[in-house]
């Protein structure tokens, strides 16, 4: 009897099991209520096509989260790597410098991020929150407010390359699977990622063992910046299209798949795999209930219950201490509400007479 409990413990500990059930309970629930839709291969490759921004973004954020810290700066910093590519490509026909200067531009303003975070001990909550308006106002002043429909962008090999399609496949999920797996390997498998863990569980204590903290932070706001802009790029070239405002509706969207997937808000702890399961599910939500009918509004309740019920599936799997004190109290409950039911404690007072 011991093997099957240590297979069903080691089961228990997969990584990012609850949040892929989730996944797949929602999948089948999709299938069911909108058949003619989730049956058929094109919706997949409608989420390939739009999931990967936000899939980078969420992949970067778990590994600054998972070190204690938060970064909010990220829209404004798609919006301003947006405008270099855009401007580069629609003006001056230079779709690779554009690319090497938004990947730049995401690097400087991680680094500065990092600068007020880690050196200067701004918390991380407020520095980001201020950088974000701030890039955000000088992409407005940097583009005058104007938007760059960049419709023949597909006339470069950079286009194909990024975002072009093998058969109906698209190529943004190749670069977005590639980034996840590669995040994945270096939180886990990298001196990097462990120093990052190590800081958000205890920062003096890793400063103590010999852990440089304001580096390691540093380029944690480094790489989210570059990941910024590198789903800046993805974004701009899939909708052929620039506008100043374009890395306003991923906030949310993107801390929710991160904490969906698992890992702790208090730092620590992460989940690669947890949130990439947690980024389909909030790409796929709203047009999973627009194709079974519902109105879109119902769309930010649907993803607060998927919330809530990875939450308590990462306690119960993952916290066995917890898991155990739940199942007692449901027991516990069964047993109070037989005994008080009508005939519910007969057999014990038959016996006791």
């Amino acid at each position: 009897m011991p093997a099957p409990e240590s297979a069903r413990s080691r089961l228990l500990e997969t990584e990012g099991l609850p949040i892929m059930g989730v996944l797949l309970a929602l999948v089948i629930v999709f299938m069911i209520a909108a058949p003619d839709v989730f049956l058929g291969y094109r919706i997949y490759m409608s989420f390939l096509a739009t999931v990967p921004p936000l899939l980078v973004l969420a992949a970067a954020l778990t590994l600054v989260i998972a070190a204690g810290e938060i970064d909010l700066s990220f829209p404004s910093v798609i919006a301003l790597s947006g405008w270099v590519l855009a401007y580069f490509t629609h003006v001056l026909g230079s779709p690779w410098l554009g690319l090497l200067l938004a990947l730049a531009s995401g690097a400087l303003v991680g680094w500065l991020n990092g600068i007020l975070v880690a050196r200067i001990g701004v918390p991380s909550i407020i520095a980001t929150l201020a950088t974000q308006f701030l890039w955000g106002g000088l992409t407005t002043v940097f583009s005058q407010g104007l938007s760059y429909a960049l419709g023949e962008v597909d006339q470069y090999f950079l286009w194909h390359l990024l975002v072009g399609r093998v058969g109906a496949f698209p190529v943004q999920a190749l670069w977005a699977f590639a980034v996840a797996a590669s995040l994945y390997l270096v939180l886990n498998r990298h001196r990097f990622g462990e120093h990052l863990l190590f800081i958000g569980d205890n920062a003096r204590v890793a400063e103590v063992v010999g852990v440089n903290v304001q580096r390691e932070r540093t380029r944690a706001f480094v790489l989210m910046g570059v990941m910024a802009a590198f789903a800046s790029v993805l974004l701009t070239f899939e909708n052929r299209s620039f506008f100043n405002t374009q890395g306003g509706g991923y906030l949310l969207e993107v801390m929710a798949a991160v904490f969906i997937g698992g890992t702790s808000v208090f730092g620590g702890k992460a989940s690669l795999v947890g949130t990439v399961a947690g980024s389909f599910i909030i790409g796929m939500v709203e047009a999973g209930l627009v194709a079974t009918g519902l109105q879109g509004f119902w769309v930010r309740a649907v993803v607060g219950v998927v919330f809530l019920a990875a939450v308590i599936g990462h306690i119960l799997i993952e916290e066995p201490e917890r898991r155990s004190v739940f199942v007692r109290a449901l027991r516990d409950r069964y047993d109070f509400v037989r005994k008080s039911s009508p005939g519910g404690g007969s057999t014990e007072r038959r016996g006791a007479r």
